[in-house]
């Protein structure tokens, strides 16, 4: 049987040696290699594709390996299953078959002894091709194994993998073998194994259960009312086939049971007859082809392929989209006419199939039934999406193909008029058109022309494999019928993975409680919506009286942007990897001009705090700075300048838009004129906003609210604290996109407090606000947040003492263990416990008064019906401080629980003790107030509703104990890197240290030694091994190849590259600069001269003249030189994590390789007696860094005595430094008269020769492989 699980596993591994296979093929054969580089340059040229020829053909060799396995998988399983009679690569031992395969593959080698396996694999793939139903996998037009062939050392692995044999039991390693022939394991394996197709094609396998759903409602009644004869189905974007292969077993079983004389080939046929399908894939095609036939063969009885019927099946390659006729509408072939217009653009595919004819035959007539799981992707290419555009009135802003696809769906279904019966349609498709604004066409001008019957909110149900919450849709291709479209509206989710997600609870009430209009469960309620309120945008499908919640909540109330706030984004960086560094890593890099910034991740809880900060090369406001005040920001981002360049606001590059290069790609100056401003997480669970006083900026994952000018900070802090609101939640989670849970592969399988909503500026705008504020418990809770903030272990860590700011000696020579006194600027264990305390103490506080916040809320927007709302018997003046799982609403759900009534993870999650009493040392006015909660909470629908998990303020935070260890963590590296550690003069020039020596300095460090004890948890730790650990987490190897894996140097090949040619630039513009001053001064001289004559100075119209006159001359001067001697510069491909040897190396680089490491490491050059790590401070520039490693060098070579392959990596890193030199520090050095660029190339160049190497062997010097060490690894202790 087959082992669905451990073949992915094996072929996964597999993949990776013969694409390593492939990479070494491309570089050894100069055809192959000059054919695909012409096919590359063929794309570039045609503007489809901006990467390096390096990076698109990894994705071309992935691709290929991907191909050379599933061909052979093809193989197997009708080898296994007996479809052909002679096997060609395997079969189970006990049947004979596999000795069959070893015979015939020596039978082609005594025919072919020069050929090799992989020949003789292209030849079984041919000769596959030739059986009924495989010719389109086989095809050597779109099967990439033809076109890129692996070696036959590699060919011969893939054989010998085939015929792997179990050594305990003698059976097959992988037997595919399959009495029922089930068929399913291929596309799942396809989309599982190719990380890259699923991407493009989007592929995503519809889970059986879902499919019965859709067919049972859409194939079902069109059976019924059209009959088994006439009836037919096509799935527009079927993929592997699923929805086709359900819905041929369906109608193979109508006609056998309506029919059962008929001939049993005659009936498949018929079955199939009824059956059709399109999907862009060619490979998904083939597989949905072959699966297709398989299920014929079964119904028809036949076992061999070779004896096959001639079965038509009508499944063919084509984008639904383009292809066919476009129903009920004045269908223009102008775009085919013009076919050859649209070569080598995204278009090409809608000409270049050989389907084409079948792909509009299959398109071209409409159908009883439409059903199918479109892709839910935003097509980037440009053609393609503005030809969907062109032809969908439902692609809207930046559309998901789930919208012009539902469009699709139903002009595919049979249209009902003139007393002709409609067809009907079922999708199951991304829910972001109902809220995002892109779905706002589909909603209000294409919906309700149709017959939509059925809405359900699947968002809560476990659906495997769909990580994007879904919505199905149902209904006929008529205009509409009934005046309310029946609505499966969603309350809770799964509170638990099921074991059978058929069974799961959310989707068994879907099942269940579909057909009865106004029934109610825990998890759904069902209503007839009226259809005029489904005709506006954004929908609401919150079940249990979300609705009508909403609707209440926004009578009579003024928005917020009516109340004239203005809302949106501060500032965008386009590309955060270069732009956002940690603080302590600008100086390093020699950046003087950030500014702090706020991403939406750490906007929580009433509290915005980032270490993070931004390059900022602009004033307060976000004016230009002058250019020799950015001079050090200019060449700082020099490394990324190509990749800078490209970054593009709404499709138009950065230098277009009239931008530099190295500015941010979009600030938003205007918001920046007054430092009062409300920032929220744009991407959250809950709704987070904060009250910001100044000096700080904002990504746009936290947007901004700004008031009117003049608006007081009362004013502000009242509509914090609706903003702040349990209301406000709710109402939030009514009108934003649910993105699901955070990094899930699956939807559902987590409760709905777990759901992020996309809670973007433009719905906030419309926040409905009350005419009055909650300002006394909204200033509570900011005056708490301050606090809390203050008393955190990074806080109390922060001073310039602890930070190293300081001279280490200052801190009172050396640490005793027995006085921890001698240093009382410090923390000290008991400062930090009772900080803990304190931090408890504000926390439990804000909890409190954000109950009363909430309750407050409720009264404000008429939830809780009050005589006056100024005197609530529901709020406290004077809460006690509370701790999670004490709250009214987790007092409630506890009894549930207890009672049996409810499952939750909430107080697991978050790490609270469930009670069912409320706390009896609470004082006897509050308890009093509690159990008015209480009350309300069981007997007011309402209150109810909004007293649920997913709407109350979840105060998730870090645990005390990992802020301490990070805070003293952060701490002791910045002592570690004090700069009296680290001298680099003229006087003390820099010199290369180990851990061990750092540990030494710092054993005179009384405020590092104290710091330690506190990290370590006691005095007596090992100081060298914590001072090497800490070093070792925060350094990153000076030689690339102790830094990449052969893919990332691959990489790192292509940024050399790309600097390479970005000098040539430099060097072009250096040599225009210097005309240009001789140009400006001789046309100066001009405009003088004719100033003079009017006994004047040169105005400034002619000062302008001059400079016009420049422009005119030297800017196409200097784009025709750099055009033709340097021509496009391709963008470097970003790095990936696979493409670092240590997970530490990829965090602190991130995909441009920016250096934010605190140390360089050279690994393998440790000193004999010393034998620690050898490490230079990453805040030395290039020529400080050669200084150190030449002297260190010399030093090795001269005092140790070590052998040429010793000092090879020492010399290789002094290399790796020698083009940065030449580039900033080739000037006439004043102190030592040289060139340090030209010295340094000398210097290497000459010891390189004494010590037998060429400049190529340290360029390609890489470490001797060392056995993996098994263990765990040590601690400090």
């Amino acid at each position: 049987m087959i082992n669905a699980s451990q073949l992915l596993v094996d072929l996964t591994k597999l993949l990776k040696r013969l694409e390593a296979d492939l990479l070494q093929r491309i570089e050894e054969v100069p055809d192959l290699k000059a054919s695909l580089q012409a096919e590359w340059q063929a794309a570039r040229d045609a503007e489809r594709c901006a990467e390096t020829f390096e990076s698109w053909v990894d994705q071309v060799i992935t691709q290929s390996g991907v191909h050379w396995l599933l061909s052979c998988v093809f193989l197997r399983f009708m080898e296994d299953n007996q479809l052909v009679e002679r096997p060609w690569l395997g079969g189970t031992p006990d049947s004979g078959r596999l000795a069959l395969a070893r015979d015939r593959h020596h039978a082609y080698f005594q025919a072919h002894p020069h050929e090799s396996d992989r020949d003789y694999l292209l030849a079984a793939f041919r000769e596959a091709g030739h059986l009924p139903g495989l010719q389109t996998f086989f095809d050597e037009a779109h099967n990439p194994v033809f076109r890129l062939g692996i070696s036959g050392d590699a060919a011969m692995a893939l054989l010998k993998f085939w015929w792997e044999v179990n050594a305990d039991t003698g059976a097959l390693q992988h037997d595919f073998t399959d009495p029922t022939w089930n068929t399913r394991f291929l596309g799942d394996l396809y989309q599982d194994l190719s990380e890259a197709t699923r991407k493009r094609y989007a592929l995503l396998q519809t889970p059986e259960f879902v499919e019965e759903f859709i067919l049972d409602r859409t194939l079902t009644p069109a059976l019924r009312e059209f009959g088994y004869r006439e009836v037919r189905l096509i799935d527009p974007t079927c993929g592997s086939g699923h929805f086709l292969l359900g819905t041929f077993h369906r109608l193979l079983a109508e006609w056998q049971r309506n029919e059962p004389a008929r001939n049993p080939v005659d009936v498949a046929q018929k079955a199939l007859d009824a059956v059709a399908g399109v999907d862009l894939n060619p490979f998904a095609v083939a597989i949905a082809r072959f699966r297709l036939l398989v299920a014929a063969l079964q119904a028809s009885g036949v076992q061999r392929l070779a004896n096959a019927h001639n079965f038509q099946i009508s499944v063919a390659i084509g984008d639904s989209l383009l292809h066919g006729t476009r129903f009920g509408l004045t269908q223009s072939q102008d775009l085919f006419d013009a076919a050859q217009t649209h070569a080598d653009t995204g278009l090409a595919h809608a000409y270049a199939s050989e389907d084409l004819a079948q792909v509009q035959r299959i398109l071209g007539r409409q159908y009883h039934a439409v059903v199918g799981n479109p892709p839910y992707i935003v097509v980037k290419d440009a053609a393609l999406n503005a030809a969907y555009r062109q032809k969908y009135a439902s692609c809207h802003r930046q559309y998901s193909l789930g919208a012009p696809f539902t469009e699709r769906f139903f002009e595919l279904a049979v249209t009902g008029t003139g007393g002709q019966g409609a067809g009907f349609v079922g999708l199951i498709t991304a829910n972001s058109f109902m809220k995002r604004e892109f779905g706002s066409k589909l909603i209000e001008q294409v919906l309700p022309r149709l017959d939509l019957t059925h809405v359900v909110d699947t968002s809560g149900a476990y659906i495997p494999g769909h990580g994007t919450p879904t919505v199905i849709l149902l209904g006929r291709h008529r205009a509409p019928v009934d005046a309310g479209v029946r609505t499966v509206m969603g309350i809770k989710g799964e509170p638990s993975t099921p074991a059978d997600p058929a069974q799961g609870l959310v989707w068994s009430a879907i099942v269940g409680q579909i057909d009865q209009a106004g029934s109610e469960s825990d998890f759904v309620s069902v209503v007839d919506t009226p259809r005029a309120t489904l005709g506006k945008h954004p929908w609401s499908v919150g079940g249990g009286g979300a609705a009508e919640l909403r609707e209440e909540i926004e009578e009579r109330a003024t928005t917020l942007k009516a109340a004239g706030a203005d809302l949106g984004y501060l500032v965008i960086t386009g590309e955060d990897n270069c732009f956002m560094l940690p603080a302590d890593a600008i100086a390093r890099l020699g950046f003087n001009l950030s500014m702090p910034i706020a991403e939406g991740d750490v906007v929580r809880d009433w509290c915005a705090d980032s270490s993070l900060r931004v390059l900022w090369p602009y004033g307060d406001t976000g004016a230009d700075l002058p250019p020799d005040q950015t001079v050090s920001h200019v060449r700082g981002l020099w490394s990324y300048r190509t990749s800078l360049k490209e970054r593009k606001a709404f499709g138009v590059p950065v230098e277009q838009k009239g931008l530099h290069w190295w500015d941010l790609r979009e600030v938003y100056g205007s918001r920046l004129d007054r430092p009062l401003t409300i920032t929220f997480a744009e991407v959250a669970t809950h709704n987070h906003f904060v009250l910001d006083r100044g000096g700080k900026v904002f990504k746009q994952t936290a947007p901004v609210i700004k008031l009117p000018a003049g608006s007081s900070e009362d004013e502000h802090l009242g509509l914090l604290g609706l903003l702040n609101s349990s209301v406000a939640c709710f109402w939030l989670q009514q009108v934003c996109h649910n993105k699901g849970r955070p990094g899930a592969d699956v939807a559902g399988a987590d409760e709905r407090y777990e759901m992020r909503y996309a809670i973007n500026a433009s719905n906030v705008a419309e926040f409905p606000l009350c005419p009055d504020r909650p300002l006394a418990s909204a200033r509570q809770l900011d005056a708490l947040a301050q606090q809390l903030a203050r008393v955190q272990p990074a806080a109390l860590l922060a001073s310039d003492l602890i930070a190293g700011g300081a001279d280490p000696a200052s801190a009172r020579g050396h640490f005793d263990p027995q006085n921890p006194a001698a240093a009382p600027a410090l923390p000290s264990r008991a400062s930090l416990d009772a900080a803990r305390a304190q931090a408890e103490q504000l926390r439990g506080q804000m909890i409190a008064w954000q109950e009363e916040l909430d309750w407050e809320c409720y009264g404000l927007y008429s939830c809780l019906r009050l005589p006056d709302k100024r005197y609530s018997p529901f709020l406290s003046k004077n809460p006690p401080a509370i701790a999670l799982g004490q709250r009214a609403f987790e007092i409630v759900l506890a009894r549930r629980m207890a009672a049996g009534r409810e499952q939750t993870t909430w107080f697991e999650r978050h790490g609270s003790t469930p009670i069912t009493d409320i706390p009896a040392h609470w004082p006897e006015d509050y308890r009093a107030v509690v159990q008015r909660r209480i009350d309300a909470i069981e007997q007011d629908k309402t209150i109810a509703l909004l007293e649920r998990p997913e709407f109350k303020r979840r105060w998730n935070s870090p645990r005390w104990p990992d802020l301490e260890q990070a805070a003293l963590r952060e701490a002791l590296l910045a002592r570690l890197e004090a700069p009296t550690l680290w001298p680099a003069s003229f006087e003390q020039p820099a010199q290369l240290s180990s851990t061990a020596r750092l540990a030494d300095a710092v054993a005179r460090d009384a405020a590092f030694m104290h710091l330690a004890a506190l990290y370590a948890g006691h005095a007596d730790f090992d100081l060298p091994q914590l001072v090497a650990e800490l070093v070792a987490s925060e350094a990153v190897p000076a030689l690339p190849a102790q830094r990449y894996t052969d893919t990332g140097l691959r990489k790192r090949q292509q940024w050399q590259a790309t600097w390479t040619l970005q000098r040539r630039e430099d060097a072009i513009d250096a040599a225009i600069d210097q005309d240009e001053q001789a140009r400006r001064q001789e046309l100066m001289d001009i405009v003088t001269q004719q100033a003079a004559e009017h006994g004047k100075q040169p105005d400034a119209d002619a000062l302008a003249w001059v400079q016009e006159t420049l422009n005119k001359e030297l800017v196409p001067l200097r784009k025709e030189r750099k055009a033709q001697e340097v021509g496009p510069i391709p963008v470097p491909p970003k790095y990936q994590s696979k493409d670092f040897l240590k997970a530490d190396v990829w965090r602190l680089r991130g995909g441009l390789d920016v250096p934010k490491e605190r140390w360089v490491s050279y690994p393998g050059c440790e000193r004999g007696a010393d034998g620690s790590m050898v490490i230079a401070w990453a805040g030395w520039n290039h020529l400080q860094q050669a200084t150190a490693v030449a002297a260190y060098y010399l030093d090795m070579k001269d005092s140790e005595g070590w052998e040429p392959a010793r000092l090879q990596p020492l010399l290789a890193s002094l290399l790796e430094l020698v083009p940065w030199l030449e580039q900033w520090h080739n000037d006439l050095d004043p102190v030592f008269g040289e060139r340090m660029g030209d010295y340094y190339r000398s210097f290497v160049t000459e010891e390189a020769r004494a010590l037998g190497f060429t400049l190529e062997d340290l360029q390609g010097w890489k470490p001797a492989a060392v056995p993996a060490r098994r263990g765990r690894r040590r601690t400090v202790s």
